[in-house]
């Protein structure tokens, strides 16, 4: 199945061409490329599991089974205090009205399938991705 790239942009196309592998290969021990690869998480994983691949990975890609499951939000923030500067997308079922949050907590991409895409067409998208200024700290901010 086809997926949809959603960056503040709205819908892109996906420029990543490197090897994806699955968390289960890299932690039993599987070959790893040097550089530059991308690692497929489960929302299961702690920031804390990912550090050693900091150096090496190109893109962690962090899998929500579902829209109303936090834990990867959870993951992008932490892995990003903890220092991890690469590419970092959020993957799978991730609604239109998270896309702020997401880009708030360290997430540079939303990728989905498309049958969201057709139930949450790109100008919903669009309309989240000026989340620099659509928080409530920022509208806190002009009230005092």
């Amino acid at each position: 199945m086809t997926t949809i790239l959603i960056q503040d942009s709205g819908f892109v196309q996906d420029d990543w061409d490197g090897p994806l592998l699955d968390w289960d290969v890299t932690t039993q021990g599987g070959a790893e490329p040097k550089r530059g690869y991308g690692l497929d998480v489960p929302n299961t994983v702690t920031a804390e599991q990912l550090k050693p691949y900091f150096d090496t990975v190109g893109m962690i890609r962090v899998f929500f089974p579902n829209s109303h499951d936090g834990r990867g939000f959870t993951i992008a923030r932490t892995a990003r205090l903890l220092g991890y500067t690469g590419r970092l997308r959020a993957f799978g079922h991730v609604i239109a009205d998270q896309y702020a949050m997401a880009r708030r907590v360290g997430f540079d991409e939303v990728e989905i399938d498309q049958t969201l895409a057709a139930r949450q067409p790109e100008p919903q998208w669009l309309a989240r991705a000026d989340w620099q200024h659509h928080s409530y700290l920022n509208r806190l901010q002009k009230s005092a």
